[in-house]
């Protein structure tokens, strides 16, 4: 039964990454190191179709075996969190909103702004 829950998470994780490429405010790679997570504990084939992606798998491979994130990866996640924070002002949000923002958008982009390149 647990093989099966894996194997739905890996895939449910792979639909929101796949979205997260599309949306500019929902992130994909979180999402793909969840799904090769899960396909690892369920389906060890589905896993190494991510791995040896030729768009996902790197960033998931850098990640697995060194906890890098590119240089790339760094600058889009961050001038995301941004983009939003400066739309949020511009668009009025609430200040409690605004706070909540800026602690957690900087609590993310501080971890990611520390990982290896």
């Amino acid at each position: 039964m647990s093989r099966y829950f894996y194997i739905a998470l890996g895939w449910g994780a792979v639909a929101l990454g796949l979205l997260g490429v599309i949306l500019p405010v929902l992130p994909t790679t979180p999402f793909l190191l969840v799904a090769a997570f899960a396909f690892g504990k369920g389906s060890p084939k589905a896993r190494a179709w991510l791995i040896d992606h030729a768009h996902f798998g790197p960033a998931i491979q850098d990640w697995e075996e060194r906890g890098a994130i590119s240089r790339r990866a760094k600058t889009l996640a961050v001038s995301m969190m941004s983009l939003v924070f400066i739309v949020s002002l511009i668009l009025g949000a609430p200040v409690w909103v605004l706070l909540a923002q800026g602690i957690l958008m900087g609590a993310g982009a501080a971890f990611v702004l520390t990982r290896p390149d």
